[in-house]
């Protein structure tokens, strides 16, 4: 698989793990700090030819993650699951297998300014992602259909405004998680 985006990550091993799985460059962002050039080389990127976040599944990941959506507001973003990227009592992009990454690769989601409040509160109750014991689960198994990882609530009704979801593809995502849960 050869990308023609530049794929952005937080560390030296998360390269040697992207690299397994696809045919792209990369740059790293050495954590939130972002060293002398790196912002200028992300913009450069994201001008050039696009890019794609991969950060780890952590709140220092999603902090980052913001903070390059900010200089490029339409770049695009792939989630791993914290499972896929979980070892031992390590999560990140490293950990992740190449069948994961390509997974993620595969369903990318860019951000949509236009439709930011499609979807309220009273959908994710609805929805049974809230206010329900089995509401996290529900959000990680939905966020691993969509491709959007794991949130918590506010963070996830967000996420899904924010890349302009469609509710065809929340209801079959959830079709799918509670006939799983079925069995």
């Amino acid at each position: 698989m050869k990308l023609k985006e530049i794929i952005i990550v937080e560390g030296k091993d998360d390269v040697s793990a992207v690299k397994k799985a696809v045919d792209a460059q990369i740059i790293i962002t050495q954590g939130l700090g972002f060293p002398k050039g790196t912002k200028e080389k992300i913009i450069n990127a994201y001008k050039k030819c696009g890019i794609i976040v991969l950060t780890d599944p952590d709140y220092a990941g999603e902090k980052i993650r913001k903070k390059i959506e900010k200089i490029a507001p339409n770049c695009k973003h792939a989630y791993i699951s914290m499972e896929e990227g979980r070892l031992k009592d390590n999560i990140g992009v490293e950990n992740a297998s190449v069948e994961a990454i390509q997974r993620a690769l595969s369903r990318l989601h860019i951000a949509n300014y236009d439709n930011q409040k499609k979807y309220s509160m009273n959908d994710m109750i609805r929805w049974g992602l809230c206010y329900k014991d089995d509401a996290k689960e529900k959000r990680i198994s939905l966020g691993n259909c969509l491709g959007i990882g794991y949130g918590n609530t506010k963070q996830f009704l967000d996420r899904l405004n924010h890349y302009g979801i469609e509710a065809e593809e929340i209801k079959k995502c959830l079709d799918e998680v509670e006939k799983f849960d079925e069995q």
